[in-house]
């Protein structure tokens, strides 16, 4: 049975602000760098074969903790990066209510937005694309972990897994530098084996965007 691992970045000054980061390459923050050494202590320990990361900071950082640990190099793909938000990166989830109502309206009941950000649809597909390909890098029995980003990561998996949307819902969003733990089996193919997991319980979930 192989396992991936899909781990969302480390904390920035934009998901403590709530602001709508998206594809805008925002940095880690002091916690957010504490954060990814903490969660690789603890990935370590699954023995992975392979890091694959976005090549947004934010996630590349966060895998380069796990990298140093276990002497393994990164593989980067563009695949994986956030959700395309448009106008509305930059904005908090405040501003985004009072400049684009109608669109975060439709944002809130899990609708797609329309305008110019990027549809659930296309989002799922391409990281579900860069998760297979990721999946090939171990060989059989072996571990891969992915640096991704809370929406993409949602998403990502949904696609991979068949849920539909609404099934999507009911998960709560990523906390920063907690993962999913899918294992495939030729039985049983792809099933979340751990949702949501890492070092830091007790901290605010922010806003995966």
């Amino acid at each position: 049975m192989s396992r991936l691992i899909v781990w969302r970045h480390g904390n920035t000054d934009w998901n403590a602000n709530h602001r709508v980061q998206g594809q805008t390459d925002v940095p880690l923050n002091a916690l957010g760098r504490q954060q990814a050494v903490d969660a690789a202590e603890l990935l370590i320990k699954l023995k992975p074969d392979a890091i694959v990361s976005s090549d947004l900071h934010r996630a590349s950082d966060t895998a380069a903790a796990l990298a140093a640990l276990s002497g393994l190099s990164i593989s980067y793909d563009k695949r994986l990066r956030e959700r395309y938000f448009g106008a509305w990166q930059g904005l908090t989830m405040t501003e985004v209510a009072e400049l684009y109502p109608d669109q975060h309206t439709r944002w809130t009941s899990g609708r797609e937005v329309g305008g110019d950000v990027e549809s659930l649809t296309d989002l799922g597909k391409r990281v579900s694309e860069a998760l297979h390909a990721a999946a090939g890098l171990a060989p059989p029995g072996g571990t891969v972990v992915v640096t991704t980003h809370g929406a993409a990561a949602r998403q990502g998996i949904g696609h991979l897994l068949g849920w539909p949307l609404e099934q999507l819902r009911t998960l709560r969003a990523l906390q920063n530098c907690h993962w999913v733990e899918l294992s495939h089996s030729r039985e049983r193919a792809w099933q979340v084996a751990a949702y949501n997991v890492g070092p830091f319980t007790d901290r605010p979930v922010p806003p995966p965007v």
